[in-house]
């Protein structure tokens, strides 16, 4: 038993040596990286990750790169006051790394004391720092990594907070109220007073691809309000992944450089519960992280790559109890519009003709979803036949919507044609809201192993504020 008892030490004394070496050696590789990407997609979680990895294998566009990378982490979002958070308080918290209450940028919880982004830690060290994000480069996610203020909705306010930051890219959408005179601290239009501090403020592609390195301090401004959605995109507009190039191209230096780039609008289409459009907003973030990968091939000794998402919006979930357990997710391909761009269509009917029918609506859902009715001839085997319930549901909010053949009242016919598109392709959604699932956050390059196991999204600017100084 004596000699057991010293057989049991000597291992656990070996054990706990192994265990202090591995530990030392793990405090010791933690040193400074000289180019860090973060990618924020507001409202992705695993479910909105699945599903737009399954849509692109399935229609031969191959796996994701945001989940092909070798470290994951699963993350916990809840704000300092809600279990489920708001995007201004799990902003804050990536930003930062520490809490914040829901409608607070940049703040502590009680609203008096400013934090310190990661963005901010890497300009103090001598970085460059730029930020980017395809919906206001003002609005609660990217406003987080520049702005402090007690709530998010002073936009005017966060756009005067940008100026002064004098970080030295923003890009994408534009700056939402940036002329806001009735906010009581108006000091003039926002894009006069970037361009007065040293801004070199750059409207649409050719302006943008104009600015070369070496031109100072950009604002590149992709579209007056957000950049559209990836499934409306036209050829003048430009993409998340464009703008990602045009940083990385003016902000690389001898010292290194800082980058965050949100893809907003999952978050958008996630609240709409439109899933073909947030499947593509996610391909077009992944999109973006591709040309930050192919950047870090060729640094592979100085770049870390982080992607993650604030928080879940929608409770998307794969599968719907019609379909079984079957699923049709490839046939999310066959709708052709955002429903921001749906409505807008449904609007310009009330527009141009005098009564607008059923008929009319029907003949949109054709064009911009597939799917037939009973008694429609069906063209091609990729063609979705609706059932009687939900024609009956489609024909009473088409009532809803047009009560004696003009438009009525808020934008629910679209909901109900998306909704029912959703079901068909076997996909369902709990809520119009946040919720507090669990996010995933995934990293690749220089101390990307810091980035496994289970952590808070705190711990993600903990994280990174260690690597930028």
């Amino acid at each position: 038993m004596q000699l057991l008892t010293k057989k049991l030490l000597l291992v656990l004394t070996v054990a706990v040596s192994v265990w202090t070496v591995t530990a030392a050696d793990v405090v010791k590789e933690i040193k400074p990286v000289k180019y860090v990407f973060l990618f924020i997609g507001d409202g992705m979680s695993i479910p909105q990750r699945m599903l737009a990895e399954e849509y692109s294998v399935k229609t031969g566009q191959g796996k994701l790169a945001i989940n092909s990378m070798p470290y994951q982490a699963l993350t916990t979002t809840s704000s300092g006051n809600k279990l489920i958070t708001d995007s201004a308080a799990s902003g804050t918290a990536i930003a930062c790394g520490e809490k914040t209450v829901n409608g607070c940028i940049g703040m502590d919880v009680e609203r008096k004391r400013n934090l310190t982004s990661t963005a901010q830690a890497a300009k103090d060290a001598g970085r460059k720092v730029g930020v980017i994000s395809s919906v206001t480069i003002n609005h609660a996610t990217p406003a987080a990594f520049y702005a402090h203020n007690p709530s998010r909705s002073n936009y005017y306010q966060l756009g005067l907070d940008l100026v002064k930051s004098n970080f030295d890219y923003f890009g994408g959408g534009g700056v939402a109220k940036n002329d806001h005179k009735s906010d009581k601290k108006y000091q003039g239009d926002i894009y006069k007073l970037a361009s007065d501090n040293g801004y070199q403020v750059a409207r649409g592609r050719q302006e943008i691809r104009a600015v070369k390195p070496g031109s100072g301090k950009v604002l590149a401004v992709g579209a007056s309000s957000a950049l559209p959605y990836a499934i409306d995109r036209q050829e003048s507009d430009m993409a998340l992944s464009e703008f990602v190039e045009h940083a990385i191209a003016m902000l690389d230096n001898e010292k290194g450089f800082f980058l965050m780039a949100e893809g907003g609008k999952i978050d958008w289409v996630g609240h709409a519960n439109d899933a073909a459009t947030s499947l593509k907003e996610v391909i077009d973030l992944d999109k973006a992280v591709k040309v930050a990968l192919k950047f870090a091939q060729k640094h592979p000794e100085d770049t870390l790559v982080v992607v993650t998402g604030d928080h879940e919006t929608g409770g998307l979930t794969l599968g719907f109890a019609g379909t079984g357990y079957k699923s049709y997710i490839e046939k999310l391909d066959m709708q052709k519009v955002s429903i921001e761009q749906l409505t807008i269509q449904i609007k310009e009917l009330d527009k141009n003709k005098d009564v607008v029918t059923f008929d009319d609506i029907k003949a949109l859902i054709r064009k911009n979803f597939n799917m037939i009715f009973p008694g429609d001839e069906r063209q091609s085997e990729k063609q979705i036949l609706l059932g009687s319930e939900d024609v009956k549901r489609l024909e009473k909010a088409f009532k809803r919507q047009f009560p004696k053949g003009r438009y009525h009242g808020k934008p629910a016919l679209g909901n109900e044609i998306v909704r029912c598109f959703n079901s068909q392709c076997a996909l369902a959604w709990t809520t119009g809201g946040h919720t507090s699932m669990p996010v995933l956050t995934t990293a690749y390059g220089k101390c990307a192993w810091m980035f496994t196991g289970f952590i808070d999204n705190t711990d993600i600017s903990k994280k990174l504020k260690q690597v930028v100084r």
